[in-house]
C-alpha cells in the first residue's frame, strides 16, 4: 500500500488541511493519506501550540467520515524532538509492506536543507508537494524524488483561525463543525 504522510501540528486542523489531504488521497496514486500529528516541529517555536491530545482529537473529529484519510499518533510515541527521518525509520520497521511518501507544502520544500538527514529523505522517498502562497520553485523542485502537484492553492492557515478565535470572530466553514464545537467546548485559543 502506498501511504502519503502529511505531517503537521494541526493547531487546529482546518478545511485547507482537509482539501490537501483529500486531493492527495484521491487525485494522485496514493492509496491513503495519514495525517501525522506532530508534538512540536523542531524548526518552529512552540508559541501558542495547544495540548497535543486536543490537536489529535480535533484531527480525528475532522476525518471521522473520510474513507481514505486517517490520523496517526505515531510521533506521540517516539522520542522528542520528532524528526521526519526518525519517524519514517520507525514506520518502515512497523509496516515493512507499505511504501511511504512525504506530503509537504512548497514552503517546507524551500527549507528542506534544514531538516535532519534531508539528503536521505531525497534519496529514499518520494515527496509530493502542494503549492503555498508566496513560494515558487526551489532548488529541489526539479529533483527526481519531488512531484509538484496541482493541489488547489490554500491561503487559509491555522494562525488565521487562532487569531480569529481569540478575537471572537465567526470561523464557521473554515473548519469542520465537529472541530469548531470542540474548540468552543474547551474554550481553546481564547
Amino acid at each position: 500500500m502506498k501511504i502519503g504522510l502529511f505531517f503537521g501540528s494541526f493547531n487546529p486542523i482546518h478545511v485547507g488541511h482537509l482539501i490537501i489531504a483529500n486531493y492527495m488521497a484521491n487525485h494522485t496514486d496514493l492509496d491513503k493519506v495519514w495525517l501525522v500529528v506532530s508534538p512540536h516541529n523542531p524548526l518552529k517555536k512552540a508559541g501558542d501550540l495547544i495540548n497535543t491530545y486536543d490537536r489529535l482529537e480535533m484531527a480525528k473529529l475532522a476525518t471521522e467520515t473520510a474513507a481514505n484519510i486517517e490520523v496517526s499518533d505515531i510521533e506521540l510515541k517516539l522520542p522528542r524532538p520528532s524528526y521526519t527521518i526518525d519517524t519514517l525509520t520507525h514506520l518502515h520497521e512497523k509496516f515493512p509492506a507499505h511504501k511511504f511518501v512525504l506530503i509537504m507544502g512548497a514552503d517546507n520544500l524551500n527549507s528542506l536543507q534544514k531538516w535532519k538527514n534531508y539528503e536521505i529523505l531525497l534519496r529514499d522517498y518520494q515527496i509530493y508537494v502542494y503549492p503555498r502562497p508566496g513560494f515558487a520553485d526551489t532548488v529541489f523542485s526539479t529533483h527526481s524524488s519531488v512531484t509538484i502537484t496541482q493541489t488547489p492553492l490554500m491561503e487559509i492557515s491555522s494562525t488565521f483561525i487562532r487569531k480569529a478565535v481569540s478575537q471572537k470572530k465567526n470561523i464557521q466553514y473554515f473548519l469542520p463543525d465537529a472541530v469548531l464545537e470542540f474548540i468552543e467546548s474547551k474554550n481553546l485559543y481564547r
